[in-house]
């Protein structure tokens, strides 16, 4: 018999509640998602997991350049917006620190990104488009910024439809509001 989802990710179940008990959120609406996640995870032994309920826990990484002016996002494929880079965590890894290292190294193809190990921003969305399984995702979001000079390096994964740097005071009009609230929570990480 195969090794249960809920054995497989017991690791990053047990690093997503002590990530998220750990955490100080700066808001009452941060600190209302921390205490749904913290439920959803009490119930869910497997919440962590793709192949555990529809609505379980992901991990994203909002990406700067070195001057802190831009932020690089991907045209989603699945989603059809620009957002930041993130997925799903995989069981061998670590932490959900590590699953969005991954997740941005996979995205952009840039090695060397510095992801802050500290929570930005939580985000619970319900998907529309062709997601499958997956129902709902408790994004765990974390700030991460590129070293000068690498910032043209990045190239766009076959999940993406393009991958580029917008300025945060032209960010794409559907997912302003969005990836903007991401972007004050990511910068008050990377300057705290």
């Amino acid at each position: 018999a195969g090794v249960s989802v809920a054995t497989a990710y017991r690791h990053l179940h047990a690093d997503a509640v002590r990530l998220l008990s750990q955490w100080q959120p700066p808001d009452a609406r941060q600190q209302r998602l921390r205490a749904d996640y913290l439920t959803h995870l009490a119930a869910h032994p497997d919440g962590v997991a793709k192949a555990g309920p529809p609505a379980h826990l992901t991990a994203s990484a909002l990406v700067f350049d070195a001057d802190l002016r831009r932020v690089l996002l991907t045209h989603h494929a699945k989603a059809g917006l620009w957002l930041q880079l993130g997925g799903h965590l995989e069981p061998h890894e670590p932490s959900l620190y590590a699953a969005a290292q991954r997740e941005v190294r996979e995205e952009s193809g840039l090695d060397g990104v510095r992801v802050v190990p500290r929570i930005a921003q939580l985000d619970r969305h319900t998907l529309v488009g062709a997601f499958g399984h997956c129902r709902e995702h408790l994004d765990v979001r974390f700030a991460a910024v590129v070293p000068a000079g690498l910032e043209d390096a990045a190239t766009a994964s076959a999940e993406s439809l393009d991958l580029r740097w917008w300025p945060l005071d032209g960010l794409p009009t559907q997912t302003a509001d969005e990836v903007g609230q991401l972007a004050c929570a990511a910068l008050a990480v990377v300057q705290g």
